[in-house]
């Protein structure tokens, strides 16, 4: 296969782990004849700097024209929220042109992982959870006001936006354990009460063998830490997909293990990116961990490429490499033992290299 993959590395630690994964996505196509062609593009604080926008025009026809797209972190120290031009504004800038509306977040633990976590082991096993957040509506997209003592951002979103989401999650729940977990405020937002019944709808009309459920997100938040292994698909909005997915974090052992896919309509580029931030306080350190990166790389192989073998491939390999205790600190029970980002991307290669002589 020929792809081209628009590789966007970002701020702080977003260009130490593309790094890693764009290694990954290297060895895959050595591995199994494909021609990837990784074209990078300025997104973010490093945009701001150079261009004086924090998403050129560049990078979007870039985007436009691509397979799919790698990010690696946008944000920096510089500046704050009340900054009128912020790194931030080119990822929600990125997420809308692109109209990637579904946002993937896996948690899944891996035994090797389970002392990194603050939850104890037995709440942790079999643990599998999918968070499916909306992410071109709601608030954060809604139209923002702000006076010197006073400030509205409006919260709205249409049944269509919300139909189209969570067919999405109900695709997915269906492939996977046929359990979805529609997530809201409904007691108290409009907005939550019509995406009820939205949900409710889409479910029962096209999805009749999905078991759906419905949630508060207070509650939610309560029951993924007591109980996670009863979730299979979790879907909400954008405010609230933001922070639940953040959390699912102590799920697997570190927020820089979570991968993540944005999707849109079918024919569009994916954006592919770790949930984490671009911690600029380890910037430089090269102690930045790159699973997230690379696991979304197998992400970017499964929903873009439709490669399924080759992103199971890059799973395995991200599996054998905790099992052989290539850790970074965030994850490491023994500092001195640490493995820095480049080893973790080592052992990665490595692992495909004898996953594919083994089959």
């Amino acid at each position: 296969m020929k792809a081209l993959i628009a590789l966007l590395p970002g701020d702080g630690i977003g260009p130490e782990v593309t790094a890693q994964a764009a290694r990954v996505l290297a060895e895959v196509a050595r591995l199994h004849g494909h021609d990837f062609e990784l074209r990078e593009a300025l997104v973010g604080g490093v945009a701001i700097d150079r261009t004086g926008v924090p998403l050129p025009a560049e990078t979007i026809a870039l985007c436009r024209d691509a397979d799919a797209v790698l990010l690696g972190a946008v944000g920096g120290p510089r500046g704050g929220p009340t900054e009128p031009v912020r790194p931030e504004q080119g990822l929600l800038a990125l997420r809308r042109t692109l109209g990637v509306f579904a946002n993937l977040r896996p948690a899944a633990m891996h035994p090797r992982l389970m002392g990194a976590s603050p939850l104890k082991p037995a709440v942790l096993r079999g643990v599998d959870v999918l968070v499916v957040r909306e992410l071109t509506g709601g608030i954060y997209f809604g139209e923002k006001r702000r006076e010197p003592d006073w400030a509205e951002d409006l919260c709205a979103y249409s049944a269509d936006e919300i139909a189209r989401v969570v067919r999405v999650a109900a695709t997915l729940a269906k492939s996977r354990k046929g359990r979805l977990t529609s997530v809201d405020k409904a007691n108290v937002l409009e907005t939550s009460r019509l995406w009820r019944e939205v949900a409710t709808r889409v479910v029962h009309e096209d999805f009749p063998g999905v078991q759906l459920d419905h949630q508060l997100v207070d509650s939610c938040a309560l029951r993924l830490l007591q109980k996670p292994s009863e979730y299979d698909v979790i879907v909400t909005e954008n405010l609230f997909g933001d922070i639940l997915s953040d959390l699912t974090a102590v799920l697997g052992g570190s927020i820089g293990m979570l991968p993540s896919a944005s999707l849109g309509e079918e024919g569009g580029p994916g954006l592919y990116e770790p949930v984490h931030g671009s911690a600029p306080d380890i910037a430089g350190t090269g102690i930045a961990n790159p699973y997230g990166a690379i696991g979304s790389v197998a992400l970017l192989l499964r929903h873009s490429l439709h490669l399924e073998a080759e992103a199971a491939a890059v799973e395995a390999a991200i599996a054998a490499a905790l099992e052989s205790g290539a850790l970074t600190v965030d994850v490491s029970d023994r500092d001195d033992r640490a493995c820095k980002t480049a080893e973790i991307g080592d052992a990665v290669v490595h692992a495909l290299s004898l996953h594919k002589e083994t089959r």
